[in-house]
């Protein structure tokens, strides 16, 4: 039997009416397309772990599409937390983030070492699955993305069995053509709601909608294709949002712990691998922007407030906010600072370093 794809469509969190009107076309425009299901949840970063609508994209099995609003990185591994897990899906959609940092991923990849680092996901045996998650930010014509999904659905429909192997005789061409798009129609949600019906080549089709209203919610979330385990957040947050898993790797224990609107463990992750989905500043936010480049100022990158404080200096100030605000002492730089900045000083320089040292000499 042929493949089917699975695009799942994740929902703004306002009811911008452009937003609501580029979704709902998105969706007519699909259930017209054959072999493809459509699945509405709410917003990807609001689910719970244990709602329908987690559950449900917990129970799809194959290739998947995922359109949202968030940056991909983001919604790769919101979905990876919730151990909805597939090989990286390469879209040719791509932001202006991605045009105009495509170049320089280029470059740090070339005069970098960090491929000599271990990853969290380097432990990891890879999904037999592709996922392919989409900006729908980078766009505002249901076509764009209709067009790439249906190239999606051709690739992933390269590995289709023959015929030949289990019809014996040759099969009438309505007979190929109720193979090669599926046969059935998509599935009604885990709640049972559904929606627009739509008459095509396959059948009766519906939408799968999940009619589900999460509230809104704030907590990191960890890119392990960057993190080396470092522990340098758990060791920094003082709110018990990290913990370990059985085999002490780090983990988001208690996400509904983290104070909103706090990124203070983002900004002192070595590794840029901790994202904030809804942070306003894009390369806390999962943008494709410096991953593992340490090329520019990391203070004006992660959005500091002031031009001349460090990005480990607004964390220490954005930490000390909120542990005044819950009645907790402030504690500066005594807590998950100090070590890390000793063994800092501890390590011999390296040809980065330099550079750095003769940019600070030219005082510009």
């Amino acid at each position: 039997m042929a493949k089917r794809l699975t695009v799942v469509l994740s929902q703004g969190q306002s009811q911008n009416p452009a937003k609501r009107g580029l979704e709902e076309d998105l969706v007519a425009r699909l259930l017209m397309e054959p072999g493809i299901d459509v699945t509405v949840v709410p917003h990807l970063y609001d689910l719970q772990p244990d709602g329908t609508a987690m559950l449900c994209l917990q129970g799809i099995s194959g290739d998947m599409v995922v359109l949202s609003w968030l940056y991909e990185r983001a919604a790769r591994w919101i979905l990876d937390r919730n151990d909805v897990r597939g090989q990286v899906g390469t879209s040719l959609i791509l932001n202006e983030d991605d045009d105009e940092d495509e170049d320089d991923d280029e470059e740090s990849a070339a005069g970098e070492s960090d491929d000599d680092k271990q990853r969290v996901v380097d432990f990891r045996a890879p999904p037999s699955r592709k996922i392919y998650c989409i900006d729908l930010r980078a766009d505002n014509q249901a076509a764009t993305y209709v067009d790439e999904i249906k190239r999606i659905a051709a690739e992933t429909n390269t590995d289709v069995v023959q015929l030949g192997e289990w019809i014996q005789g040759t099969p009438a061409p309505e007979q190929m053509q109720r193979y090669l798009e599926g046969g059935t129609a998509a599935g009604v949600g885990a709640n049972g709601s559904g929606g627009g019906n739509v008459t095509g080549g396959d059948g009766p089709r519906e939408v799968n909608r999940v009619d589900e209203e999460p509230g809104r919610r704030w907590y990191p979330v960890i890119d392990f294709s960057r993190c080396t385990n470092c522990m340098e957040c758990i060791d920094f947050c003082l709110f018990g949002v990290y913990g370990v898993d059985q085999v002490d790797t780090i983990l988001v224990e208690q996400p509904d712990n983290c104070r909103k609107g706090c990124p203070a463990c983002s900004r002192v992750c070595p590794e840029n691998a901790i994202i904030f989905p809804q942070h306003k500043t894009p390369a806390i936010a999962g943008s494709p922007e410096f991953v593992g480049s340490l090329k520019i100022d990391l203070s004006k990158l992660f959005g500091a407030p002031e031009s001349d404080e460090s990005a480990v200096d607004a964390a220490v100030r954005e930490r000390d906010e909120q542990l005044v605000m819950v009645g907790r002492d402030a504690v500066g730089e005594s807590v998950g600072i100090a070590m890390r900045q000793q063994q800092a000083e501890d390590r011999p320089k390296d040809e980065l370093d330099g550079l750095l040292d003769e940019l600070d000499e030219l005082d510009l």
